[in-house]
């Protein structure tokens, strides 16, 4: 795949985020997910589940950076959520055209009162 198909299947997958329409996803059935504060998912339709649950929380993202290597996408981007905005790096391995696994890292902008 080029450069742009693999961007292209990430850019489906984030653009969920803001039309609420995952259909146009393309998981592999084996597809993982991992994040900082939860176990890893895994199973196309347990990663969808996942995702249809937090769909509602997100207002929106804004996308700054992608990163290609091999059969890896790495995407930086900001991501408004009902609780405040989160700062994403999700690393996000494709196998002939599908996302085979995400592995998300991120922060909030919130911090607790009194700290830097």
């Amino acid at each position: 795949m080029s450069r742009e198909e693999k961007v292209a299947v990430v850019e489906a997958y984030l653009d969920c985020f803001a039309t609420r329409d995952l259909s146009k996803v393309s998981f592999a059935e084996d597809v993982t997910f991992e994040g900082p504060r939860m176990p890893k998912l895994a199973g196309r339709p347990t990663v969808l589940g996942f995702l249809a649950h937090i769909l509602p929380m997100v207002r929106g993202i804004q996308l700054k950076q992608h990163i290609v290597e091999g059969d890896y996408v790495a995407s930086v981007f900001d991501m408004e959520t009902v609780n405040g905005v989160d700062h994403v790096f999700d690393r996000i391995h494709i196998v002939d055209g599908q996302i085979k696994s995400i592995h998300a890292f991120y922060y909030s902008e919130q911090t607790p009162e009194g700290q830097i």
